[in-house]
């Protein structure tokens, strides 16, 4: 099994000054679910290199113990530091597709072209999608083949209302996945803040929020069985 995971390139909080990129725990979770399953996984970002890590997913009270292996595993590390170009990926080449969150996929994955197409390629071809917490933004402008939203009438979730507004970037964002998903007529779902919640739609795995990273993970690893 060969599965990509498309990381942001985006590093900057709105105007706050303040620094975003990817959620490691949102990173790690999953890679290792998909390394532990005996899958090649490579690993994606539209500049290529190593993607910005959003600072506070590395802090002491965000640690878990795959972020942990995480930094114990010089292989990992280094194929993090040299993500491919997504204009060079190839839906053709893989069985499924997972994006980490944290902020930034709201400012570059949501609005690239070359991610929406990506992502269309892999709908199209029957294949399995997983997100979670806010990369499922991504699917903004993502479209179904009959040219309507992807998530018009599927049940999704992603990072909440009430979430975004704990961590205090409710005015930040660019766009409130909650709200924007309903907007589309996607059927949005969620759990408890912070818990484990995923839902399976098809072949569309999106998951709540970082605690939701491996459960979203080991689901779409079952449509790709």
């Amino acid at each position: 099994m060969k599965v990509l995971m498309v990381l942001t390139s985006h590093d900057q909080l709105g105007d706050t000054g303040r620094k975003t990129g990817f959620w490691l725990e949102e990173f790690a979770a999953p890679y290792y679910a998909f390394k532990d399953a005996g899958a090649e996984v490579v690993l994606a970002s539209p500049a290529g290199g190593q993607p910005p890590l959003d600072p506070k997913s590395d802090e002491p009270d965000a640690q878990t113990e795959q972020t942990e292996r995480f930094g114990k595993d010089p292989a990992a590390q280094q194929a993090l530091a040299t993500t491919v170009k997504l204009d060079t990926v190839n839906a053709d080449d893989f069985d499924t597709v997972f994006y980490p969150g944290g902020h930034g996929p709201l400012w570059d994955l949501a609005e690239s072209p070359v991610s929406i197409a990506l992502i269309e390629a892999f709908e199209r071809a029957g294949k399995p999608v997983g997100f979670v917490c806010h990369a499922p933004g991504a699917l903004r402008h993502v479209k179904a083949i009959n040219g309507e939203p992807l998530i018009k009438g599927r049940r999704v979730t992603g990072f909440s209302n009430s979430e975004e507004e704990a961590v205090g970037l409710t005015q930040v964002v660019p766009f409130l996945i909650e709200d924007e998903f309903k907007q589309l007529g996607g059927k949005y779902e969620k759990g408890a803040d912070w818990q484990s919640f995923v839902i399976v739609d098809g072949s569309l795995v999106t998951g709540q929020n970082p605690g939701s990273s491996s459960e979203a993970a080991k689901a779409l690893l079952k449509l790709t069985a």
